[in-house]
């Protein structure tokens, strides 16, 4: 297990894939340049615009930030992670989807995000995403570097379920692309993504979306990367366009998790609820 440069990207997508797809590329170069052979992006790269109705959404193979993100791995010889993007699926309904491409340009793993982001928050401020895409049914890792990398979009962040089952298939790098609104990134944020590498002794990689953005949303940035001791070893402290990276050391996930081995202890136990059923639950997916 060797040494490598991850980066995640702050960006500010508007509601033109076009035009997202060059900032995409600018930044995407911006951060082979120092270095990083493992890069991402934030959730929704492609475009953020409230109307999908009015969106122009198309499949995996016509997706322009895709085709972008092909040939860019394939030139910069990078693993690039598109956090997510709208794509349009056979059955025409869209999926939230990430997708990772190896220094070949090929496909290496695709996610769907399970959580759907259905909220109502304080102003006024309500989300219902369940209404324009289809969640995902599949938890994914994969291994790029000697690192097993565990796939999450945004508002997964708050289900510790999918990352500790993650973790227990290996992964020991969880990425969290993620486009959190202003209210909920300054109230947890940070401490979930604390609590996330630590609960797994993971490195978390997670790029975000970042300041006041077309359709009229507000987004949180603070992009950051975190050690497997919860230590943020790097972020973009504001909400603008930025490239951010830092080191990853499999072996410091090792190291963590033989220090802290809440992996291996864990313990199935039932809940008693006071009622006449009791519930069986496995301790590591608590």
């Amino acid at each position: 297990m060797g040494v490598f440069k991850a980066a995640a990207i702050q960006m500010r997508s508007g509601e033109r894939p076009e035009r997202n797809a060059i900032d995409l590329e600018r930044l995407v170069r911006e951060a082979a340049g120092q270095g990083a052979s493992y890069i991402q992006t934030p959730e929704m790269t492609g475009a953020l615009v409230r109307d999908k109705k009015a969106a122009s959404f198309t499949s995996e193979d016509k997706d322009i930030i895709v085709g972008t993100a092909r040939r860019l791995a394939r030139e910069l010889g990078v693993h690039l992670h598109i956090g997510s993007t709208a794509i349009l699926r056979a059955d025409g309904k869209l999926a939230n989807r990430a997708l990772l491409f190896g220094p070949d340009g090929a496909t290496l793993a695709s996610y769907d995000k399970i959580h759907m982001f259905d909220v109502d928050l304080d102003n006024g401020e309500s989300w219902r995403e369940s209404a324009t895409y289809e969640p995902g049914t599949e938890a994914v890792v994969t291994t790029i570097e000697g690192a097993k990398l565990g796939f999450a979009v945004c508002y997964d962040l708050r289900f510790p379920q999918l990352f500790r089952a993650e973790a227990l298939a290996g992964a020991d790098l969880l990425s969290v692309p993620a486009a959190f609104t202003r209210q909920t990134g300054e109230a947890h944020w940070h401490v979930l993504l604390r609590a996330r590498a630590i609960e797994n002794g993971a490195y978390v990689v997670a790029a975000a979306q970042g300041g006041l953005h077309e359709d009229g949303r507000e987004t949180y940035g603070h992009s950051l990367i975190v050690d497997p001791w919860g230590r943020v070893i790097a972020e973009a402290a504001h909400n603008e366009p930025a490239v951010i990276v830092a080191e990853i050391d499999p072996a410091q996930s090792l190291a963590a998790r033989k220090k802290i081995p809440n992996l291996k202890n864990a313990r199935d136990f039932a809940v008693n609820a006071g009622s006449s059923e009791t519930s069986r639950l496995r301790g590591a997916a608590s």
